[in-house]
């Protein structure tokens, strides 16, 4: 054999063999990656042999944008326990503190989050081995401009008097009052039916046919949290209110005898000489109700329509004791130490107040007024009658007593 032909042999055979080699090469890749994915199985396997079996559940979930302020915010788990939970503002970094049930089922926050927060929230539970699992979620709570609260009298706790009525006001205009109103529930331990008007848009008041109960409680369950008030607008209270009424005081003034006879539990008390408003500018008439009590207050007329040649006020007394107002509009009753002695029970002289005889400073508890104030509760009801002017308007203050119960019922959005 020449050496070309042998060296051509030796190409053909290595050419031959290549081949073989390369085949053998596939062959090994098939079986190496059998291998693989039988070893990746068994560490799957193990993986999940080693998972816990809890399963948690947050609410609302991850990128939640318009979550409640009250309820929306919780954590559950299945077949396990709750064993940390961690919440926080992520603005401020705060933490928000929570209670885990003492199942270990379930974590709530202990009060209302921040509108428009955004929060964190961090799980872990253990199932019944003791593995453990772990969740996130990261939501934001609803938007002031999404939503709506009611701003209520009166409050949680309170003791107020037989004339105090359920004022809601609300923070945006209600279309829906159906809804809203259905979502509010009043009842007393009185038995008393209790029914809601709307005033306006965004006043609902609620009260009996007759005044509270004397010694009774009235509770109030707002379940606004959810509730769609207006398009897109949806509520995010959910309060109970407890107050309880006191002694049942209503005490009448009379403008032409200047006399107010006080009359609580039935018995008159006491029988006080009084100067109401002048023919120029005469108290209002009706039931009205006391609203809030200052033991000294400044009083300008500016502010309530009386103002003089310059713009200023007619008068202007920065310590006006015992006063206590009666209407939104600026009556009160209270007391008066500038006029002279002679004119209470005699005359008329006030720009629409009703004034009792005091003393300057608020500090003698011998004077009229200063007796009234503190034998006075927020609630009580105050009657004017005899003077010239017009019957007050029930939205005025809280003179709700002064509309007849046909005409309240139809006010109400469930009427019917």
């Amino acid at each position: 054999m020449t050496n070309s032909k042998r060296r051509k042999g030796l190409v053909a055979a290595a050419a031959l063999l290549g081949g073989v080699l390369t085949l053998a090469a596939c062959g090994g890749s098939d079986d190496g990656d059998a291998n693989r994915s039988q070893s990746q199985a068994e560490v799957d396997k193990a993986a999940a042999k080693d998972s816990s079996d809890a399963r948690i559940k947050i609410a609302p979930r991850d990128g939640t944008s318009n979550a409640g302020i009250n309820s929306d915010a919780k954590v559950t788990v299945s077949d396990g326990k709750l064993s940390v939970v961690k919440m926080t503002a992520v603005t401020s970094g705060a933490a928000v503190k929570g209670t885990i049930s003492p199942d270990g089922k379930s974590w709530k926050p202990d009060a209302q989050l921040e509108r428009s927060s955004k929060y964190k929230l961090t799980a872990t539970a253990k199932d019944k081995d003791g593995r453990k699992v772990t969740a996130n979620s990261a939501f934001s709570t609803v938007s002031p401009s999404d939503s709506f609260i009611g701003n209520f009298t009166p409050e949680d706790g309170s003791t107020v008097g037989v004339g105090m009525p359920v004022s809601i006001n609300f923070d945006k205009p209600i279309t829906d009052k159906k809804a809203v109103e259905s979502a509010i529930n009043v009842n007393s331990t009185s038995g008393q039916k209790v029914v809601g008007h709307w005033f306006s848009p965004q006043r609902l008041d609620f009260r009996p046919a007759e005044y509270w109960k004397a010694e009774s409680t009235v509770t109030m369950k707002m379940k606004l949290d959810g509730v769609e008030g207006a398009s897109g607008v949806t509520g995010v209270q959910d309060k109970n209110v407890t107050f309880k009424v006191g002694h049942a005081q209503v005490s009448t003034v009379d403008a032409n005898t200047h006399k107010m006879t006080v009359v609580r539990d039935g018995k008159t008390i006491k029988t006080i000489p009084i100067s109401a408003g002048s023919s120029e500018n005469p108290t209002y008439n009706g039931k009205m109700v006391i609203a809030e009590k200052f033991k000294q207050t400044r009083m300008d007329g500016a502010t309530v329509g009386f103002k003089g040649g310059d713009g200023k006020g007619e008068y202007d007394i920065p310590d006006v004791p015992h006063a206590m107002r009666l209407s939104a509009s600026g009556t009160f009753i209270h007391g008066n130490y500038w006029g002279s002695d002679s004119i209470f029970g005699s005359a008329n002289t006030s720009h629409g107040c009703i004034g009792l005889n005091d003393a300057k400073g608020a500090g003698d508890p011998n004077m009229d007024g200063a007796w009234f104030f503190d034998n006075s509760q927020t609630g009580d009801v105050v009657v004017m009658k005899g003077s010239p002017d017009k019957t007050i308007a029930p939205d005025n203050g809280l003179s709700d007593w002064n509309m007849d119960w046909n005409t309240w019922t139809q006010g109400s959005a469930l009427n019917g």
